[in-house]
């Protein structure tokens, strides 16, 4: 069902700050940047091998990224890992016990269909599912 990890998301206060540190101290290549008004949120994608890295900045203080920044401040938010189907992911791991943020899949960055567990039931790394969609990444 996993078949890979798609990306690493990385929780900044500022893209404009963050990108140039990857894409020229590291040399990565920017695969683009998108505003996910749902999520409160704005993205900028690394190409790394196989996986990515994505660099979230919160739109709004009351956002989950936002109120993470303020509870942690800047540094690794989440793991995704790329599935086929989402919808059947998450409900798989909700039918072996697993507390779900999502109930069901929703839009997320790059075309992906996406759903969180909840980090209280996977060892405190939240953990999300992503269905690529049309978009790259």
């Amino acid at each position: 069902m996993i078949r890979k990890i798609q990306h690493i998301g990385i929780a900044v206060r500022s893209l404009r700050e963050a990108v140039p540190f990857y894409r020229d101290v590291l040399g990565l290549s920017l695969l683009g940047t998108e505003e996910v008004p749902e999520q409160k949120i704005r993205a900028a994608l690394f190409r790394v091998g196989e996986s990515a890295i994505e660099l979230i900045e919160s739109t709004a203080a009351d956002g989950p990224v936002g109120k993470f920044l303020d509870r942690n401040g800047e540094g690794i938010h989440h793991l995704c890992f790329q599935v086929d189907d989402a919808a059947a992911a998450l409900s798989d791991a909700k039918g072996k016990g697993v507390r779900l943020i999502d109930e069901s899949p929703r839009e997320g960055a790059h075309g992906t269909r996406i759903g969180f567990l909840h980090p209280k039931s996977t060892f405190g790394v939240l953990t999300e599912f992503a269905q690529e969609g049309d978009g790259e990444h």
